[in-house]
């Protein structure tokens, strides 16, 4: 599986000029659009046309069929620095097993449209309701991470009936982050995002995430973000990437994922310490944040139907650092009553 990730890996890379890490500057890119054009995903991407907010907006997603259909049908939700397409480990598994797998690009991520109005966690549950209605799925399993875990908990929240089971993997979001960190203007955001470089954001990506990955799995993410600063529409994408982190901070989810009541299981990294806006938190406050793996066991002891499980040796990217644990968790969940 992990040779088949990284051939996806190297496909995607052959499209862009790579960025020498060790170089003072980036290289020369080929710019992709906003929509992630010319970024290579791992299935065919169909496009849902969605009302937002009043804008006409279209919804990026795959819809992978298995072979031997079980019957059932999983949502994949992304993360916010990641496109859909690094989910390609995972939709093999869950398409070999016979699920139906439906992975979508949030409105404002990826090869969807970046509109002009605020993100906001209801919105993107609505709109991800109306794909499984548009591809008549009545009930699905979700597998979410990252802020696609915050997504995924309003989903079974606001839509339960709609749910079976709920599977976090390093999800953020488990705590109330404004109790940390204090509010920080939206242009401020947008002044510190367009000066991040390239190797700032390498930086970024294995401090936040302790990432355990090799250098070139990690370089499609460096591509998806800076290969479309050369796009005229540039800005349109700052501004939708900057209401991503306001939405984190303003809409948190932490209080209610103890009244979710499907199946849930955590999966977490033991190394995974990752909370946005954790530099911008007094000093003192910084250590008692991102204790994501204890703060998942304490949630799930209060959910009247969960529980946690701790990947040693394993950061953020839990699925793509631990993949034969993190798979087999993942099947028995899912094939759990």
């Amino acid at each position: 599986m992990r040779r088949i990730f990284c051939h996806l890996i190297s496909a995607a890379a052959l499209l862009v000029f790579p960025f020498k890490a060790d170089a003072a500057e980036p290289v020369a890119r080929e710019p992709y659009g906003i929509g992630l054009e010319g970024f290579a995903y791992p299935y065919p991407v169909s496009m849902l046309p969605l009302n937002y907010d009043g804008e006409q907006v279209r919804m990026a997603y795959m819809d992978v069929a298995p072979a031997q259909p079980n019957g059932r049908a999983v949502v994949l939700l992304h993360g916010r620095n990641f496109p859909s397409s690094y989910w390609a480990p995972v939709i093999k598994t869950l398409s070999d097993a016979g699920y139906r797998v439906v992975v979508p690009d949030q409105i404002g991520f990826g090869k969807s449209s970046k509109p002009s109005a605020e993100l906001h966690f209801d919105t993107l549950a609505r709109n991800t309701i109306a794909l499984l209605d548009h591809l008549q799925i009545a009930k699905a399993d979700i597998v979410a991470h990252s802020l696609g875990g915050m997504l995924g908990v309003r989903i079974a929240r606001a839509y339960p009936d709609r749910i079976h089971h709920l599977l976090l993997a390093a999800p953020i979001g488990l705590e109330d982050y404004r109790l940390y960190v204090p509010p920080t203007p939206t242009e401020k955001i947008l002044d510190n995002e367009d000066k991040l470089t390239a190797e700032g954001y390498r930086k970024q990506l294995q401090t936040n995430y302790s990432l355990k990955l090799p250098p070139d799995q990690v370089t499609p993410f460096i591509d998806a973000r800076f290969n479309i600063k050369g796009s005229s529409e540039y800005p349109r994408w700052l501004r939708a990437f900057a209401s991503s982190g306001q939405m984190i901070y303003r809409e948190p989810v932490a209080h209610e994922i103890p009244l979710i009541t499907q199946p849930t299981l955590f999966i977490m990294g033991a190394d995974d310490h990752n909370a946005p806006g954790k530099p911008n938190a007094p000093e003192a406050l910084r250590p008692k944040m991102g204790q994501n793996a204890e703060l998942a066991k304490a949630l799930a002891a209060k959910m009247p139907n969960a529980n946690a499980e701790v990947i040693l040796n394993t950061g953020h990217l839990v699925f793509l650092e631990a993949p034969a644990k993190f798979n087999e968790l993942m099947l028995a969940f899912l094939a759990s009553r």
